[in-house]
């Protein structure tokens, strides 16, 4: 077909990590394309210095979140932990989520470590832009969370970590391992020390992390340990399905085999009927205020903290020609023969 790109033999690679990913197409040139590169950007520009490749970017809808539990990760009920049965020790007082909102460094993660790969966002839901929330802001202010969490009853002992009630406030904060999310996550933990916060840092292998086996412990929609971090965004335009991970019919649970999509185990009756009018709303403009609202919620509850508004990354080398990557990669990236996993 005329015009269409045509390849006489494709050679797919997968496993390693990203930044091997990114030095064999733009160092070594042993691949032509790469993609999904969750690699710092300055180790990019420095890679394409050689010459032998570029960087493509294109806007998406991910956004790099820090997820609440709001079951507890650590009581057993059934069999079962971070059972929808219970409630999390710690940040089901609404304090203490909010203060850690305000001790996530977002400027610090986009200039340390993103850089051209996204921007700061307050928002959960990013895009399409008529859905993009104008209401809410986020802030970077270690006064403020000690402020916080003074006026709540959390005293900082001896060693400087906070308690109430006999509670420590003591957190375990766990993502796929990337050196990214593993910088990310020591950015979060510095800020949370000043504040009497002690968090405890887990990195989980990305297959694990990832998977979806039920017998699997450590994987996200288990959600073993008080936060977690990774990328999640829209697979379509509409943000209806996108959505539904924060109603309470899909919290993850063992009955469901941790299929569920609604991880967090957050429930909000306001939520759900938003929800459930948006599905059949047929007013563009009145179903984009369901969607901005919902936002709203999220954010306004903490459920989730919006780390990085996330574009889509690959690198090529100059070989492949005849196309502009960046453009085209915008509407058909998701071709399983484009699939390169770093």
């Amino acid at each position: 077909m005329s015009n269409w790109p045509f390849f006489d033999t494709l050679e797919m690679k997968g496993g390693g990590d990203a930044a091997s990913a990114a030095r064999a197409v733009l160092q070594t040139g042993e691949f032509d394309y790469a993609w999904n590169m969750q690699v710092e950007d300055d180790i990019l520009l420095r890679l394409e210095q050689g010459g032998k490749g570029r960087s493509n970017f294109w806007s998406t809808g991910n956004v790099e979140h820090i997820m609440c539990n709001f079951a507890d990760p650590w009581t057993e009920v059934e069999g079962e932990r971070s059972s929808p049965k219970t409630t999390h020790p710690l940040l089901s007082d609404p304090t203490v989520r909010h203060a850690l909102n305000v001790l996530v460094d977002r400027s610090a993660v986009h200039e340390q470590i993103y850089g051209r790969q996204g921007q700061t966002s307050a928002n959960f839901l990013n895009a399409p832009a008529r859905v993009r929330s104008p209401n809410m802001r986020w802030e970077f202010n270690i006064d403020k969370a000690n402020q916080l969490l003074d006026a709540a009853g959390w005293k900082r002992g001896s060693d400087g970590i906070r308690a109430k009630d006999g509670k420590r406030l003591k957190l375990l904060y766990q993502t796929a391992t990337n050196a990214p999310r593993q910088k990310n996550q020591a950015i979060v933990k510095q800020a949370a020390a000043k504040a009497g916060i002690e968090i405890e840092i887990k990195s989980v292998v990305a297959s694990v992390f990832f998977g979806s086996d039920p017998a699997n412990p450590d994987n996200y929609p288990h959600f073993y340990a008080d936060l977690q971090m990774l990328t999640e965004g829209p697979t379509q335009p509409d943000g209806q399905y996108f959505m539904n991970r924060f109603c309470s019919w899909e919290i993850a649970s063992k009955a469901n085999k941790w299929q569920g999509r609604n991880v967090t185990r957050w429930r909000n009756e306001e939520y759900d009927r938003l929800y459930q009018a948006a599905d059949t709303e047929m007013d563009p403009v009145k179903r984009a205020a369901m969607f901005i609202r919902m936002n709203d919620l999220i954010i306004q509850n903490v459920v989730t903290i919006p780390v990085l508004w996330r574009n889509g990354v690959s690198v090529s080398t100059l070989r492949l020609r005849g196309m502009d990557l960046s453009g085209w990669e915008s509407t058909f990236w998701r071709l399983p023969f484009w699939y390169r996993q770093p």
